[in-house]
């Protein structure tokens, strides 16, 4: 994607949808956490319809960890690998009470040092919970860096420093919203939508698929 494109391509996708967030459900950074740490491997529908009913009884670090493991399973099992998810989830739980006084902390190495916690479900929290600049590279954000020439990289980290390069400080926080709602509604693996693509002019992929 030419650099001349880049900011027309993040400003229509601002027009369309000015305040984007996440569509996992969440009222604090720790619930957020949680529902990251749940959400890999599993939709954001499925992992809300489990946490709304967790984060009702267990909305702080503190009174998760007083589930205790059968507990949080019982609350968590309908959503994929959710034994060593749950795992992961109650240790966490224990270190923010025991390091971070049940607080979440804001670095990225305090976040990783977390169970289950790695450079991508970091990103999403500094990100979406305390409003940094970061990527956090997924397989939509993978995708569509890719196929628009917009942050093309072979790995996610190649890609999220690229995006670091070429995303303008004004687009810097929301980004990567948009980014993934743009894969996962429009910019589809297996077809993308470039009929209706609002960004289709700025974009490098060539075979543009027709509409049905």
């Amino acid at each position: 994607m030419k650099k001349a494109f880049i900011e027309p391509f993040f400003a229509t996708l601002k027009a369309a949808n000015p305040q984007p967030n996440t569509e996992l459900e969440y009222t604090s950074v720790f619930e957020l956490l949680a529902a990251v740490l749940l959400s890999a491997q599993a939709t954001d529908v499925g992992v809300n319809k489990a946490t709304r009913r967790l984060f009702a009884v267990a909305p702080t670090p503190e009174r998760m960890f007083a589930l205790g493991l059968e507990g949080l399973e019982s609350h968590i099992k309908t959503i994929g690998l959710y034994r060593s998810k749950a795992r992961h989830l109650l240790e966490t739980c224990r270190l923010l009470v025991e390091r971070h006084g049940g607080e979440v902390p804001r670095t990225r190495e305090a976040l990783e040092a977390l169970p289950g916690v790695g450079r991508k479900t970091a990103n999403v929290v500094l990100n979406v919970g305390f409003g940094e600049p970061t990527m956090a590279v997924d397989t939509h954000i993978f995708r569509v860096s890719n196929r628009t020439g917009l942050a093309p990289g072979k790995t996610p980290l190649a890609v999220e420093m690229q995006l670091l390069k070429r995303v303008p400080a004004e687009y810097a926080v929301d980004s990567h919203h948009w980014l993934i709602l743009h894969g996962r509604y429009v910019c589809q693996a297996r077809k993308p939508q470039c009929w209706h693509c609002s960004v289709a002019s700025y974009c490098d992929f060539k075979p543009k698929t027709p509409a049905p």
